[in-house]
């Protein structure tokens, strides 16, 4: 069946014609269904139709579709977080190049660090960095060893007689030495 033009408005104006003449009212009784003209059939078949397309909608795909994004935007902070453990797993050996590197700088400061049997070594050093300085000492006194924590603090006094620049050379040549010897409490 082909819809022409006329053949169309005819259809229409048919439909139009039976909708003005149809009690509305026996809509309510169902036993009447077969009774009603075709297009209030289609008319109440399409609303029916919309409503359950509408329900089917709001009551299964709208949910499975916020669970969707949902776990789309989970999906992209597992792939930021992928990529970054990525990034970190291919600088691995660098970093354990550094580690190690680090480990031998700290084994290497250790090593500056005098140890109980080196203080009578240090005390040369100190006295010859001083006599090259310029300065004359008067006295070089060992005092009593501090633990503290990591290390042991062994303090000496030192009495000297020189000039200000004797004094600076002197703190410098000490702060040259291959050991670590700190200089605080100076008159």
């Amino acid at each position: 069946m082909m819809f022409t033009k006329p053949n169309l408005l005819h259809k229409l104006a048919r439909i139009s014609e039976e909708l003005k003449y149809f009690d509305w009212a026996e809509l309510r009784d169902p036993d009447t269904i077969g009774d009603w003209p075709a297009s209030v059939k289609a008319v109440v078949l399409s609303l029916i139709f919309a409503v359950s397309v509408a329900a089917g909608y709001l009551l299964l795909a709208e949910p499975r579709y916020r669970q969707l994004q949902a776990a789309a935007s989970a999906e992209q902070g597992l792939r930021l977080a992928l990529e970054q453990k990525t990034a970190v797993a291919a600088g691995i050996g660098q970093h354990r190049r550094q580690a190690s590197e680090a480990g031998a700088s700290f084994a290497r400061l250790l090593r500056l660090l005098p140890s109980e049997t080196e203080v009578p070594g240090l005390i040369d050093d100190i006295t010859a960095t001083g006599e090259g300085s310029g300065l004359e000492f008067t006295a070089i006194t060992p005092a009593r060893e501090n633990t503290e924590g990591l290390y042991i603090e062994s303090p000496i006094q030192i009495e000297a007689i020189g000039g200000y620049h004797n004094i600076g050379a002197f703190v410098s040549g000490v702060a040259g030495l291959h050991r670590i010897v700190t200089l605080h409490d100076f008159t």
